[in-house]
């Protein structure tokens, strides 16, 4: 089974120090030999992204930052995991490195095969 893990974090404007950026270097080098990390990415701040928004006819867009949001997307990760307990378990160790902050994890769906 695959999962998405969004996590969210308050947003410091304070990049991580040499330290932390090694400690989470090591996480996923092991988290990827280990197979249950598929690939994985960081988010650079909200200052530089936008929100696009449609409701009905109206489509809207908000550049960042996102001052109104208590958390914003901090990155991602797709997990490979036996069940959403373990998926549970794989974000927990991350957010021992990581921190304070939530992961929302998403079951991926898996189309049946073609013939």
């Amino acid at each position: 089974m695959r999962f998405l893990s969004i996590y969210k974090t308050k947003e410091t404007g304070v990049p991580p120090s040499p330290e932390h950026i090694a400690e989470m270097g090591k996480l996923i080098e092991e988290s990827m030999k280990s197979g249950v990390l598929i690939a994985t990415e960081g988010c650079l701040p909200s200052v530089r992204g936008a929100r696009v928004r449609r409701a009905g006819a109206n489509v809207t867009v908000t550049d960042g930052p996102f001052t109104e949001s208590k958390e914003v997307v901090g990155g991602f990760a797709l997990l490979q995991a036996t069940s959403k307990a373990e998926a549970i378990e794989i974000c927990k160790d991350f957010l021992k490195v990581a921190g304070d902050g939530e992961c929302e994890i998403r079951e991926i769906f898996e189309a049946p095969a073609l013939r």
